[in-house]
Order: structure tokens, then C-alpha cells, then sequence
């Protein structure tokens, strides 16, 4: 069932990462990791759906998106990012395989963040966040999406952000490898989440199933 939803606020995350918040329509629920088919409401585009994850609570009064535009290829989100106050989105009923199943260690890239945020937020209402790890691999420190609730979020240990172009002494340094799993984590019975790029994902499920991962703990979009 489609609905429309009114933009109320736009703010810019990062140079290239936006976030939209919106109304929340009547009776709408849905579960922290769960994503919707979004368009815009407007002549042609309306007929352009594409997939995006709840960044808000399930126990927010609105619905927040946060979405980044690829300025180096034509693209929808390009055309999302040109969005304003008042503007309207048409979204779909929730979906997806991503939830929380457990305390356990979540490894998001880049946008992968997304649906994990939504589990903080709402873990974090519940006083249930501690106990989570998070590893966060972006290109550079300017590409951090909220870096700053993240690190009022997780405690010092639990938080790991890490870049892979810029040598940042407040930050980690390299590529997440097995080989860079196996020196930081020491059980690797308990839940893994994970998200980003579909290379990213499939390397990194790789990785935990070689470190002896149970398969039915990793959570993500199979």
C-alpha cells in the first residue's frame, strides 16, 4: 500500500549525504533495519522506485531517510537530493531481512550505516546498546555519516571508525580484512550485522565464515 509522506526538514550530513525527515503516516510501524520503496511524488518520477531504509526509530513521531547522491553518474538520488521543505515522497510498506537479533558486532560501509541506525536509535531508547561493537569503514573522514551521535553513542572499545584513503591519527587506518577480524574480535559465535556495497558484504561474510562464523548468525540482505 503506497503512501505520501510531506518533507519537513532537509539537512546536509556530509558533502554528499542528506538527511529528509518526514511526516509518519497514521497506524505506519515498522522494525529497525527495514527498508521502503521510495519516489518522489511528482509527474514521472513517481514511477522511479527505489530502495531505502529507515533511519529513525520505529518510535520516532517521523520518518527519517538518510540518502546519499552519486554526482558522478546520473542518477535518482541525484534527483532526490534536489528535494525541499514540503516537497512530498510516495513510500511503500516495509520490508527487508535486516534486524536485531542480539547483542553482537555490526560492520556497515559507507551507507551501509543506514538500517544500523535505525537499531542504535532504538536500541539506545531501550538503555540495550551496550554490548554492541561497530566497525565503520568510510574513504575518508569528511565521508563519516553521524559521526558525532555515533561516538556519543558507543562507548570507547565498542566504536571503531575506519578510513581507507586518508592516514587520520583520530581515526582507524586499512581495509577490514579476515585478517584485521581475527585481531580484533574474539568470539565469533555471536551475531554479525552486516552492510554496504555488495562487494563489501560479500567479502566480509566471507571473511566470518572462514574465522568460523555461524552462518545463521550474520545478518543481512541475502
Amino acid at each position: 500500500m503506497p503512501h505520501i509522506v510531506r518533507i519537513l526538514e532537509v539537512r546536509q550530513l556530509t558533502h554528499d549525504v542528506k538527511s529528509f525527515i518526514t511526516i509518519k503516516p497514521k497506524g505506519f510501524t515498522y522494525t529497525s533495519g527495514q527498508a521502503t520503496s521510495l519516489s518522489i511524488n511528482k509527474p514521472v518520477l513517481c514511477e522511479k522506485k527505489r530502495p531505502f531504509t529507515f533511519a529513525s526509530s520505529p518510535n520516532s513521531e517521523n520518518l527519517e531517510f538518510i540518502i546519499k547522491a552519486y554526482f558522478d553518474r546520473e542518477g535518482y538520488t541525484q534527483e532526490i537530493h534536489k528535494l525541499k521543505v514540503g516537497d512530498e515522497l510516495i513510500i511503500s510498506d516495509p520490508w527487508g531481512a535486516i534486524s536485531y537479533k542480539g547483542k553482537g558486532v555490526f560492520i556497515a560501509g559507507g551507507a551501509g550505516i543506514t538500517p544500523f541506525i535505525s537499531i542504535f536509535r532504538f536500541l539506545q531508547e531501550q538503555n540495550q546498546l551496550d554490548g554492541n561493537t561497530l566497525f565503520f569503514s568510510n574513504k575518508t573522514s569528511r565521508d563519516v555519516i553521524l559521526e558525532e551521535e555515533l561516538r556519543g553513542m558507543f562507548k570507547e572499545g565498542f566504536l571503531n571508525l575506519i578510513l581507507t584513503r586518508e592516514n587520520n591519527p583520530q581515526y582507524l587506518f586499512g581495509h577490514i580484512s579476515k585478517e584485521y577480524l581475527r585481531e580484533r574480535i574474539q568470539d565469533f559465535s555471536q551475531c554479525f550485522y552486516i552492510c554496504g556495497p555488495k562487494s563489501f558484504v560479500h567479502d566480509i561474510t566471507g571473511y566470518l565464515r572462514e574465522l568460523g562464523a555461524n552462518w545463521d548468525e550474520l545478518v543481512f540482505e541475502r
